[in-house]
């Protein structure tokens, strides 16, 4: 069994294209070459800024010879239907063969497709795969029709077994396939001919090309923290830019900078943002300190003075970079401690949130008040909480943050604790954003907690007001991950939250529905009264429905953050219907007690008690038209069975009543799980629609207790199985 190479050489690919680039290569090749009939062992892709390689383990020779039967049209069918179905089978008419079925008479044609070597399957593949690659971005260059993110310059295209190699004959637009490439850009010189992947990869890694990007980032990060370690120093952890930074060199070479001693007292955010970003260089920092005080770089080349004069640039490059930021930082603590967080809160009237939605100034406003109205909820002091609210977003007007967005919230910690404002609200700055992943630490100090929440709850609110909510994939607003930071800033900090409550508070704040209402109060004209009374109204009714509305969002998203947990949809949907459920933790803690007892055979068994319970009296009530919720008297009990039913659900209540108001649900959960022996007695003992009415309307009546004391727990009839 052949082995197979490809090589795709090309001018640099972006590093953002590499790895996605070489996956879909190594997805168009197997997929092609399986559904044309080959088999393969295995295969991996590799990428470098001037390559995609592909090899392929354990390839089949070729297609085997597949017969498949066709029916074509019926007997006596029209002569041009019978001709299109020869043409379309490629036999004569001779070759059909007439059977009957169910439907008529049919004519049949057996179709056999000899194999084909692997070599023609490849080449046919390959070329496919070229011209149709899905690149994000390509080009077209020279006279040719063929697009490739940059120019093309060759392929390989090899089948090796034990006997050599043969090139696959493939041309696309004048570039032939061939078996040689070429090394380093600059480190190497020549073409290199190779036999297959061993010596393909042997070879172009002492041409200076390291195939495999895995094994780059190890090299840049090994050498990178050794260097780092020899100084004392520790290289701050970047997988993205170490990522990028290995799709930028085929052969990495590690220098070590210094930053000049005007930067050092730079918040080390602001030095590792403006590296990353502008010179894509590591931050080396003092692990004593926390400060940045060098850097790393990677070039593609090795240099006689040992990466001297490649430095020397860089450090200039990186000095005027960082100058820009130096003057951003001293500018906006000027106005920090001179004007105070609030000119630049001011600023943001100018600034529009959404066309719909006001300013965000206007938007500040909002979730102030917002903020201080959860406070208590949260154990925050109100007014700390509406001052951190106030100067929350006062640093999108600064200047550094205009510069790296990325930077929001931390430098508003920054100018915050320069303006002299209380550390809790310092810290609120850059919390309250938070969290902004299911990975995402999440705010504990209550202040954050406070603002985090109204800063969360008024954009979820907003756009369900003005019915921008999320369909299907499309969340351009990123209100489920709004969503989900609302139920991890509560679950995670214990919070007891009515949100329906909160959610109105919010929606009326936006819809302004007391302005409204004092206006009509005041307003002396009966027609003008009237006109502010109508808004008035309206604006409650968009309340209730928005509110209701964005709680069932809150319940769906729920439902998928507790599914790493192993709670199933139905267990939440059955605490969902009771009563309390915009309080999440509540809910949470009713799911996870409803969750354990369903794992045992007692919670399990129970279910199926009630069910069977619950139908029978639901088709009892609708056939008699009557509701049995009340009566059930031990003394028309007939069998022992319906007396032990009787003093358990007795005892079950005398339980479950004060565990539910203590909200202690483990020992509700147990004591409900504890009718499923009594309640399996019963049913096997008596018949409930005895033909004793007196003794049917009792049973009924006892079946109606049961739905009343499960129902006091959990929605059952919501739970699967």
């Amino acid at each position: 069994m052949p082995d197979l190479l490809i090589e795709l050489f090309s001018e640099e690919i972006p590093a953002r294209m590499q790895g996605k680039a070489a996956e879909d290569l190594k997805k168009l090749m197997t997929d092609g070459m399986v559904e044309a009939g080959l088999t393969y062992a295995g295969a991996a892709a590799f990428s470098t800024p001037r390559r995609l390689t592909l090899t392929v383990q354990g390839l089949t020779t070729e297609s085997p010879t597949v017969t498949e039967e066709r029916r074509g049209p019926k007997v006596g069918a029209p002569d041009k239907a019978l001709e299109g179905f020869l043409r379309g089978a490629g036999v004569a008419r001779e070759d059909l063969e007439e059977r009957e079925d169910k439907k008529g008479t049919f004519y049949y044609a057996k179709i056999t497709k000899p194999g084909r070597p692997a070599a023609e399957i490849v080449a046919e593949q390959l070329e496919k795969a070229i011209r149709n690659f899905p690149w994000p971005k390509s080009m077209r260059w020279g006279a040719g029709s063929l697009r490739w993110v940059r120019p093309l310059h060759s392929i390989i295209c090899l089948l090796t077994d034990d006997a050599g190699s043969e090139v696959v004959a493939l041309d696309i637009d004048g570039i032939a396939s061939g078996n040689s490439t070429e090394g380093h850009r600059f480190l190497s010189k020549g073409t290199i001919e190779v036999t297959g992947f061993d010596d393909y990869a042997s070879k172009l890694k002492q041409a200076r090309v390291i195939l495999d990007p895995k094994e780059r980032a190890e090299a840049i990060w090994n050498d990178a923290t050794n260097a780092a370690f020899a100084l004392g120093l520790e290289v701050v952890e970047d997988a993205g830019l170490l990522r990028e930074v290995a799709g930028l060199v085929e052969w990495p070479v590690v220098l070590m900078g210094d930053i000049d001693e005007e930067f050092l007292e730079l918040p080390p955010e602001v030095l590792q943002t403006s590296m990353k970003e502008h010179q894509k260089f590591f931050s080396v920092k003092n692990p004593a300190t926390g400060r940045i005080e060098k850097f790393i770089t990677v070039s593609n080349m090795e240099t006689k003075d040992n990466g001297a004069t490649i430095l020397a640039g860089n450090q200039k490059v990186l000095a005027a970079r960082l100058a820009d930021a130096k003057f951003f930082w001293e500018n906006d603590l000027r106005v920090a401690t001179s004007e105070g967080l609030e000119s630049w809160t001011a600023r943001l009237s100018n600034v529009t949130f959404h066309r719909e939605l006001g300013s965000q100034s206007e938007r500040i406003a909002r979730i102030a008040a917002l903020a201080a109205e959860l406070a208590p909820a949260v154990g925050a002091d109100a007014a700390l909480a509406k001052q951190a609210a106030t100067v929350a977003k006062a640093d999108l007007s600064s200047e550094m943050v205009y510069e790296f967005p990325e930077l929001q919230g931390l430098m508003g910690r920054y100018y915050a604790k320069a303006a002299g404002l209380p550390a809790d609200v310092a810290n609120a700055c850059e919390d309250h954003y938070s969290p902004l992943g299911p990975s995402d630490d999440v705010p504990t100090a209550p202040v954050s907690v406070a603002v985090a929440l109204a800063d969360k709850l008024d954009t979820l609110t907003g756009f369900w007001a003005i019915d921008e909510k999320p369909t299907g994939s499309k969340d351009p607003y990123a209100l489920r991950r709004a969503a989900l930071g609302v139920i991890r800033l509560v679950l995670e900090n214990g919070v007891r939250l009515g949100l329906k409550e909160a959610a109105e508070t919010s929606l009326s704040t936006l819809l302004k529905v007391s302005e409204w209402e004092k206006a009509a109060a005041g307003e002396t004209s009966e027609e003008k009264a009237k006109q502010l009374t109508h808004q008035a109204e309206h604006g409650k009714s968009v309340v209730a429905s928005a509110s209701a509305d964005l709680l069932g969002f809150f319940h769906d998203r729920l439902k998928v953050f507790l599914k790493d947990e192993g709670i199933r949809h139905d267990v939440i949907d059955a605490c969902i219907a009771m009563e309390g459920n915009d309080d999440i933790a509540l809910l949470v803690a009713r799911a996870r007690a409803l969750s354990a007892v369903l794992g045992t055979d007692d919670g399990v068994n129970l279910v199926q008690g009630f069910k069977r319970a619950n139908n029978i009296l639901s088709q009892a009530e609708e056939k008699d038209g009557v509701e049995y919720s009340y009566g059930a008297d031990p003394k028309f009990a007939e069998d022992a069975s319906e007396t032990a039913l009787f003093d358990a659900l007795d005892a079950a209540e005398a339980k479950i009543g004060p565990a539910m108001r203590a909200e202690d649900y483990a020992t509700a959960m147990e004591a409900m799980a504890g009718l499923r022996a009594p309640i399996d007695a019963f049913f096997e003992a008596v018949q409930v629609n005895s033909d004793n009415q007196v003794v049917r309307r009792n049973r009924l009546n006892l079946l109606s207790r049961i739905r009343q004391t499960c129902g006091q727990v959990a929605a059952l009839s919501k739970v699967e199985g």
